[in-house]
């Protein structure tokens, strides 16, 4: 299997499949496309019929779209999501809601991850995502605590959905209630999210 991804340090649509793949434990070779090298888009028609990343090569099976990977991936890992069936609901809208969603914050909190600006002056379109976001992870661990420490207990696609956003809130300095830091620092914490952090500091040297 071969993903195709964008810059580490800016790519958060990349993230999410990468971290899903490394944390089932699937075997996969790289492939780092600088977004803003010339040729780019060239290089990744070459592997993705949209243009865009990331893109997943299965043999001769392609899957694009971080949402549609992950669902691939599902399929060969099971616990990707929750066993239950109206938990896996709940997992499947809030992941769903994260990738159509937050507009605003996209926009004005972009992922940076080599980046430490606090980000005070927020606009309210910016504050409502932030707000919504939180509820969401509030609600979450509310219900899952005993499970484990992530959104639905165990790791699963919704984790990997929010991972940008984990980044995002570390770099701007958003400030959370403790079951969100609760669950923003196991994020932090997986030796997966700490090895692509590392990536996108190098890709800046």
């Amino acid at each position: 299997m071969k993903l195709v991804i964008g810059d580490r340090n800016y790519s958060s649509w990349s993230l999410r499949p990468w971290l899903a793949m490394k944390q089932i434990g699937l075997p996969f070779e790289e492939l780092n496309i600088r977004l803003n090298s010339a040729g780019a888009k060239a290089e990744i028609l070459k592997h993705s019929p949209s243009g865009k990343v990331p893109c997943l090569i299965d043999g001769e099976t392609l899957v694009w779209d971080s949402m549609a990977i992950c669902e691939y991936l599902a399929e060969k890992s099971p616990t990707l999501w929750p066993a239950h069936r109206k938990t896996r609901a709940e997992a499947r809208s809030i992941s769903a809601e994260m990738h159509s969603g937050f507009r605003a914050l996209r926009r004005s909190m972009p992922m940076d991850i080599h980046a430490s600006k606090p980000y005070e002056n927020r606009s309210a379109e910016v504050q409502t995502d932030i707000d919504r976001i939180i509820e969401i992870w509030e609600g979450c661990r509310s219900r899952h605590t005993e499970a484990g420490p992530f959104l639905f207990g165990g790791f699963t696609i919704a984790d990997a959905m929010f991972a940008p956003v984990v980044w995002r809130f570390v770099t701007y300095a958003v400030e959370l209630p403790p079951a969100s830091r609760a669950w923003v620092d196991a994020m932090c914490a997986l030796p997966a999210m700490q090895d692509w952090r590392a990536g996108a500091l190098a890709e800046k040297k």
